[in-house]
Parts: structure tokens; sequence; C-alpha cells
């Protein structure tokens, strides 16, 4: 993670000494303007490190110190004082600060004190955020394979994963691409670093843009605090952007800046921050497809394919299947402390010949609906859904609800606004119902034909009360 850092001292020209030598250190800093209030800034603005002189808390100086070190960042403070009595010292130090560092010490001194500094805040942060990442760890090995397909896959990942090389991971929906990315973070040499995944389909665009880049206090309504971007977040790791194909076109000129000027703008910002980020980023899309028609720019398409990695579906597999079907049912096994754990001949067959087109992410699913429906120690035909035993569902499918039809002559009794806005509800309404039946309950299909992105798709059908749910059942129930 990038730290950053607010220096604040009376004296301007050590101030700005002090942010120089911290500008080498990964390390953004910033300086408190004269005349601009500390507690003000430090209100609006989040830090890892604040580094002022004494003179500036007057009295109140302990107190002072111990209301930084609550902050809901925690920073650590570094006290600039020409007072050399050890008493005053050991209250500072007691108060909460990390170090008191006489404002007149050589230049190296002050580097290697600042160094550890920073060391010691950077080790603090990841800490916090390997506590966070709470998952097992995902190694390249968890991906061992009898396909002749699959291993030379992971033969081109073992050539790739210990470099900074931008990578564009492709591959069916459910067949672990964001597992393979963590375990390429994992092995990396940048495991040391944070790993932070982004869904770009999951947050509007003007969200998305925050979330990457950050933004300064006043950016937009709302925005009462500075926050940090993603990018800012997984300095010296590995960003993870899930979906990328999703992102819209003012982000993807936005993403191609970033990554080839190693550079970040927060909204609303004036100043420019250097990151050192590695990209991997993923889809179930096919990008060249979607560069073709002029829906993801070709620049970026490049940038971000450096080296493509297109991740083999189960079904071109089929070796693994019984590893994967054991393993599973093993481990959930465990996990529900149930009876069953193993695979019978019959239901291993069927298994193997199942199409999975849902890949890794089904197989995992229908392997922990078996183990809990089991009724003995070793799961049959009878345990598996209905597809897998080849028996079609029965599909009901359910009507979606109706608004009121519009009559025109009505629309004359109502105020000019209201009559709009039943208008193109109505005609929201119609429009989407069509496109989703179309598209079969297909949110990420139906957004890309009516040009919307999927978040505000979402948005829409909940006002109207239609679920993706109806047209899928629907559509098997046509099928």
């Amino acid at each position: 993670m990038l730290l950053r850092a607010l220096v604040a001292n009376e004296n301007r020209q050590h101030a700005e000494r002090v942010g120089d030598l911290l500008a080498g250190e990964d390390v953004f800093p910033v300086t408190l303007e004269p005349g601009e209030n500390l507690w003000e800034r430090l209100r609006r603005e989040s830090c890892d490190l604040v580094i002022l002189g004494d003179g500036l808390l007057g009295e109140g100086l302990l107190s002072s110190l111990q209301a930084i070190r609550a902050l809901p960042d925690g920073p650590e403070v570094v006290v600039f004082s020409e007072i050399e009595g050890p008493e005053y010292r050991s209250q500072l130090l007691a108060a909460g600060a990390f170090a008191v560092v006489n404002p007149g010490v050589s230049p190296a001194e002050l580097r290697g004190t600042l160094r550890t500094l920073v060391a010691r805040r950077t080790e603090q942060a990841r800490a916090a955020l390997v506590a966070r990442q709470t998952r097992e760890e995902n190694r390249l090995s968890d991906f061992a394979s009898s396909s002749p397909a699959m291993r030379e896959f992971l033969a081109l990942v073992r050539r790739v994963v210990d470099t900074d090389t931008t990578l564009l991971v492709l591959g069916e929906t459910g067949t672990g691409k964001e597992y393979l990315s963590r375990a390429i973070h994992a092995e990396s040499n940048r495991s040391a670093g944070p790993f932070v995944p982004v869904n770009c389909v999951a947050l509007s665009e003007s969200l998305l843009e925050s979330e990457l880049f950050g933004h300064v206090e006043g950016a937009f309504t709302g925005a009462v605090r500075a926050r940090r971007g993603y990018f800012e977040l997984a300095h010296k790791g590995t960003l993870f952007l899930d979906e990328v194909g999703e992102l819209p076109p003012q982000l993807q000129v936005k993403l191609l800046r970033a990554l080839e000027e190693k550079r970040i703008q927060p909204v609303g910002a004036e100043a420019e921050i250097d990151v050192d980020v590695r990209i991997i980023a993923a889809t179930h899309r096919d990008l060249a497809a979607e560069v073709r028609a002029k829906r993801f720019r070709s620049d970026l398409y490049y940038r971000l394919s450096v080296v493509s990695l297109d991740v083999p579906p189960l079904r071109t597999r089929r070796e693994d299947i019984p590893g994967l079907v054991e393993s599973n049912a093993e481990d959930f096994q465990l996990k529900m402390k149930r009876s069953a754990g193993r695979v019978d001949a019959e239901a291993m067959e069927l298994l193997t010949a199942y199409a999975w087109p849902g890949n890794v992410r089904e197989l995992v699913n229908v392997m922990e609906r078996a183990v809990l429906l089991c009724e003995g120690t070793e799961i049959g035909p009878r345990d598996l859904p209905p597809e897998i035993r080849g028996e079609e569902r029965v599909l009901v499918p359910m009507a979606p609800p109706q608004a009121p039809a519009v009559e025109e002559a009505s629309l004359l009794e109502r105020p000019f606004r209201q009559a709009r806005a039943e208008v193109l509800e109505a005609f929201e309404r119609r429009y989407l119902d069509q496109l989703l039946q179309s598209c079969h309950g297909r949110i990420q299909d139906a957004a890309r034909v009516a040009g919307l992105n999927t978040r505000s798709l979402y948005d829409k059908m909940q006002r109207l009360g239609l679920r993706k749910e109806h047209y899928k059942l629907q559509a098997g129930a046509d099928s």
C-alpha cells in the first residue's frame, strides 16, 4: 500500500525538506499550507503518518498527540522539537509519539528515522490487510491436472508468474479466473504486497471511478472525507480487475492512462500520485470481438493483453473431473460433518459425462448439494441434480408484474410532469420486458444491447419489479 504522510511544521523550508525525503520511500507526502488548520485537514484527509513541529499544538500537545493516534487511520506521529530534556521526550513518547527528532539533525540521521518509521507503518498496514484476507493462500499447485490442455496452460502461467507483466485472464464463467489470479500473485515477486480485487460490474460508473482512483473531500455530493482508491491500496502488489470488459468508455480512457503512466489522479484532485501496481484483468467476454464492435478501446485491449491466459473450460479436460469431485466431496464431508464422502461408480460416470456449463464453480455447488442431501455414506445418482441425471426440470414460468395501461385521454387530467413520468415508466417496463425475454434473463447481454451498465439495468429492474429469474425460467420452459 502507498502510505500517505501529512507534514506540518512552522518552518516551511524544513517541512519541504522532510517531504522531499519521504517522496523516495513509497510515501505520498502532503504539506500543511500556511494558515491552514491542522485538525480540519486531519478531519477530511486520510493519512498513515503525521510529522509535525511541537509548536503547532501549543500547550495541549500531549492530549493532541493522543487524539491524533485515536483517528480512524491510527496514524503514527513524529514530533520535531528543539527541547532536548529527557523528561519532555519521555512525555511525548508516552502520549503516543513514534519518535521525537531535533530539527537540526543531519540529513542522514533524519532519513534513517523516516525510513524506520515508513517500514514499521508499511508492515502494520500489510499485517492488517492480511488479517482481512481470511482465505487460505491459493497456489498454482492447486491446479494440478491430468489434462494435456491444462498442463500446457499451466506451463504458460509459470513462465509469466514472476514478472510484472500485465495479464489478461480469459475464460467462461466459473473457470476460476480470480482463484488463478490470486495464485499468480502468491507466487510472484509481489507476494509480500497486497492483492486487491475489484469487480467492475458491481459498482456504477461514478462510484467505480472513485473506488479505483480515490477522491478528495468535496469531490462530489457525500464526499465528506478524502478516500484512497484501489490503485493506492494495491501499491507494491497486484490489482485484479474482474469483468474488465464491462468498464464504461470514460473509465477505459482513465485506466489506459494509469497503466501507461503508472500515475493516477484522484477524483477532484489537482496532484497526481505515482503508483507501482501489477494489473491482472479478467473477463468472460471475447474482448477482441468487443473491440471490433467498438465497445472496448483497442489501445486498452492491447495494453491489457500483453499476455493472455485463456483458462480451459471443464468440459475440455474431463480427466480432471473425478479428482475434483472426490476432493470436493471430502472437503464438504468435513465442513458439514456428514457421513457421505465417497461417490459411487454410476454417479461418477454421470458427473464425468456432464457438460458443466458453469465449470468448476458449478461442480463445487453440485458436490456441496450432494453431500448435504445424501442419506447414506456413498453419493449416488439420486443425490445429483436432475440435469446431471439426464432428467428435464419442470419449469413453471412466473408472470412479471404488469403495470396498468396508460390511457392517453386520462393523461390530460394529470399535471405534465406526472403524466410524463407515467408514460416513461410504461415504456421502460415494456422495453425491458421484451429485452430480457430476448436475452433469456442474461443481464450482461441485455445491458450491452440497451447500452446501459449492468448496475443501471439492475436498478431499473428493481424499481419496476422485474426479476431475471422469471426470464430464465421462461426460457427453460420454452426450450
